[in-house]
């Protein structure tokens, strides 16, 4: 493929993929003070990254040294790993425990706290 061919081809996935962002941010609008919505769409959003990456993505893995450390260096430059984390319980019950605190004044609200979470005290 020539320079050319692949400068066109990178402007067509760059508007792509500003079109899927636009989409996401229209349907997170559409969701805004929905919790289970915006839980479902964080869902999908998953369910496509962990489809892309064990389809497509790992089929077009390099086969080959030169490939894998251009990977590798692009990785590097252009920001890490694509990784949707998914909330620690945790830090969920963290944020809702100073949430508590702020709204109530933590008035007889009495909130466990992480330690006997993990050892069912």
């Amino acid at each position: 493929m020539s320079q050319n061919g692949k400068a066109t081809e990178s402007v067509n996935l760059s508007s792509q993929l500003q079109a899927i962002a636009s989409a996401v941010n229209n349907a997170l609008q559409n969701c805004q003070g929905d919790t289970m919505a915006i839980l479902a769409l964080l869902r999908q959003i998953e369910q496509l990254h962990q489809e892309i990456r064990e389809g497509a993505f790992q089929k077009s893995l390099p086969d080959n040294r030169q490939a894998l450390y251009s990977l590798l260096r692009n990785i590097e430059t252009e920001g890490g790993w694509p990784y949707i984390e998914r909330m620690k319980l945790q830090s969920f019950l963290k944020h809702l425990e100073q949430e508590a605190t702020v709204s109530n004044g933590n008035d007889g609200l009495v909130v466990e706290n992480e330690t006997s979470l993990e050892s069912g005290h």
